[in-house]
Order: C-alpha cells, then sequence, then structure tokens
C-alpha cells in the first residue's frame, strides 16, 4: 500500500494516477482510493482517516475487500459505496493517507509539497471559485493535521513538484 500525501493542490491526485499506471503495468491501473472521498465536508479531515483505517486498511491486510461510501460534496452527504478489491497493490492519495493510523498498513509513504502560492493557484484552476472561501479553513486543519501526525518528517520520499 502506497500513500501519497501532502498538502492541498501539491500534486497528489497527478502523482497517484502514474504511481496506480506505472504499477499496474500492462494489467491496467491499480486501485486508487481517494481521501477527497471520504472527508464528510470541509471539516472532515479527521473524521476520515478512522473510515480509511476500518473500512479499507484493515479489510485488505486481512485478504478481503475493503469498503467505503463516497461522501457527495454538491449534496453534503455520504452517497453509493464503493468496494476496493484485495489485491496486491492499492495507492491512496489525500492529505491524512499518511496519518499514524495508516502508517502500519503503508509500504511506502510519499510527501509532495509545492510552495503555497502555487499550490493555492492549482486548487483554484482545479476547484474554482468554489473552493476559495474553504481554502484558509482546508489549510488550517491541513497544518494541524500534519504538525499532529508529523507525516512530513516520517515520509519515505520527498517530491517537491
Amino acid at each position: 500500500m502506497v500513500a501519497v500525501d501532502g498538502p492541498s493542490g501539491s500534486g497528489k491526485s497527478t502523482l497517484a494516477d502514474a504511481l496506480a499506471r506505472a504499477l499496474g503495468g500492462a494489467a491496467g491501473p491499480v486501485p486508487v482510493v481517494r481521501m477527497d472521498d471520504l472527508y464528510s465536508g470541509w471539516d472532515g479531515l479527521a473524521d476520515a482517516v478512522p473510515l480509511l483505517v476500518e473500512g479499507v486498511l484493515e479489510p485488505l491486510a486481512r485478504g478481503e475487500p475493503g469498503r467505503y461510501r463516497r461522501f457527495d460534496w454538491a449534496a453534503g452527504r455520504y452517497a453509493e459505496a464503493h468496494d476496493v478489491p484485495a489485491g496486491d497493490v492499492l495507492v491512496v492519495e489525500g492529505v491524512g493517507s499518511g496519518a499514524r493510523a495508516c502508517a502500519p498498513y503503508l509500504s511506502l509513504l510519499v510527501w509532495v509539497e509545492a510552495p503555497r502560492a502555487v499550490r493555492f493557484a492549482r486548487g483554484m484552476a482545479r476547484d474554482g471559485d468554489a473552493f476559495r472561501p474553504h481554502w484558509q479553513q482546508w489549510a488550517e486543519q491541513e497544518a494541524a493535521h500534519f504538525a499532529a501526525e508529523g507525516t512530513r518528517d516520517r515520509a519515505d520520499v520527498h517530491l517537491p513538484t
């Protein structure tokens, strides 16, 4: 299991997609679980980590399929369930994927980072003005999470983008 963590707009999704293709080879991309699907809204970072561990990482570690419900950001509630097949490789990307609670299940933790101005520009390009009012709120959540978890310091690989 490979976790790709780092602050918003740093390039985690792009890297995770590339890793999924590379690790899957001719068989096609390996599964990717996105933390954005687990957060219960703009204040949902802390609650998403247990959902990942209990619903996906623990079952996969036992050789069983994982499962999570995708959060529908527009509707403001959890929606359909997604199965994660038991297999040899999984990529998990997003803030919180490298939390200490996830560490026992991870083979590799990749930390992706970029300057704040670059990350903000990427976030606005990706999410548009809908993200603007939430940027600071999310950035404060991320900073508190990363400080408490020591994610950057525990990463196996550091990748500036």
